[in-house]
């Protein structure tokens, strides 16, 4: 019988993550890192990207590459496939963790539902849900080929709950109709791809919760008092389900949504 260290242990392996240069994006990659996985990386922020793959080159002896890259932009994305290959020769998981999650300066974002705007609506779709699409069937044939592929999508609680408003009250914070509505549609497509890719790629999703960054005072407080747990997430708390998620420990394991929220959606 396999024990636990033999079953997380993903040396040789090669992991394609989008958002690479992000808070949560570095947090997945040190984590399977960790086990032994060679990364490339993917962001649109240079700056992120770079500081990201030289911490891991630095804390790891394992393959490390990165791209500078708009999800937005169908053409940089339909070659992605092309460089993890020629870069590395396979590649054995995907993790679809980059997210629009805009800014209260963009026009149209964080603002009530009549001033939403269409442009705004196609991005977010764009990058959280059709490049997502559009990664998983370019690299379908690497991941077949790996013979224990695995898809890993990053949703979000509201991709399945609708937001309380009420925590937003008095800031500048606010809850898009579409980025509940693209992260909604990345945990169906995690669904529907788990059952045509089968039994060659397991497919399964993150759903994290509230992450502490900063935000106002009286949010965070609203929030912990609706969290079981009572504290919102930190970055490390999503370690051990992208590591779970991404290794053998989870190889009878497709099609769910592991979601991480403290017990917020308990009630």
């Amino acid at each position: 019988m396999l024990d636990l260290q033999s079953l997380s242990d993903m040396t040789g392996k090669v992991v394609l993550l989008t958002g690479g240069g992000g808070v949560l994006g570095k947090v997945f990659a040190e984590a399977l890192s960790e086990l032994g996985a060679n990364i490339f990386l993917i962001d649109i922020d240079a700056e992120g990207l770079i500081a990201a793959a030289d911490d891991l080159k630095g804390k790891y002896q394992v393959g490390v590459e990165y791209k500078v890259l708009d999800l937005e932009s169908p053409d940089q994305v339909a070659a992605v496939a092309v460089q993890v290959h020629k870069m590395f020769g396979r590649l054995d998981v995907l993790v679809n963790n980059a997210a629009f999650v805009g800014a209260n300066n963009i026009s149209g974002w964080v603002t009530d539902f009549p001033s939403q705007t269409l442009s705004t609506w196609r991005r977010a779709l764009e990058v959280n849900l059709t490049s997502a699409f559009s990664l998983s069937q370019q690299c379908y044939p690497m991941l077949k080929e790996s013979g224990n592929g695995v898809i890993i999508n990053i949703g979000s609680i509201y991709g399945e709950l609708g937001p309380d408003m009420k925590l937003y009250k008095g800031t500048t914070m606010g809850n898009p109709a579409a980025y509940a509505a693209s992260k909604g549609g990345l945990l169906q497509l995690t669904r529907w791809l788990s059952t045509v890719l089968a039994p060659e790629v397991r497919v399964n999703a993150i759903s994290p919760g509230g992450v502490e960054r900063d935000q106002p005072d009286v949010f965070c407080q609203r929030y912990i008092e609706r969290t079981p747990l009572a504290r919102m997430a930190n970055e490390e708390d999503f370690k051990g389900s992208i590591a779970y998620l991404a290794s053998d420990l989870s190889r009878y394991v497709t099609g769910q949504n592991l979601v991480v929220d403290g017990g917020w959606s308990v009630w």
